[in-house]
């Protein structure tokens, strides 16, 4: 996969990781509200982090509202949420080459921006 970061531009946590670890630099952008992810972009990732599970986002709203935090998930039923709504995608998934950087914690974005810094 080329070098590709996952955000929603609405998203002020999205912008502020953006810029601290300049990855808009070396990574193109896709806004997944106006394009969801793509099944194959999905499964590579999902490789690559080890599950679905890792990849989705249990803060989104509709994951409450849904009723989703009361039934044991599948991987596949991670898939198919994530496909299906991109609220459940975690963010930002910040991609360099075969490393991949999902989410907001600070461990996270720092071992991002330290890669970005040397391999960018």
């Amino acid at each position: 996969m080329i070098n590709k970061v996952f955000h929603l531009s609405t998203c002020d946590t999205c912008r502020r990781i953006l810029n601290d670890t300049q990855a808009a630099a070396v990574c193109s952008l896709q806004d997944i509200k106006s394009e969801n992810i793509a099944a194959e972009e999905l499964d590579w990732l999902a490789t690559k982090v080890g599950s679905y599970e890792a990849l989705f986002s249990r803060k989104a709203l509709k994951f409450r509202s849904q009723g989703w935090h009361v039934k044991t998930l599948t991987e596949a039923d991670y898939r198919r949420l994530i496909l299906e709504e991109y609220t459940f995608l975690k963010r930002p998934v910040i991609v360099v080459g075969e490393e991949v950087f999902v989410g907001n914690q600070a461990k996270t974005v720092a071992a991002a921006k330290e890669y970005l810094m040397f391999n960018g």
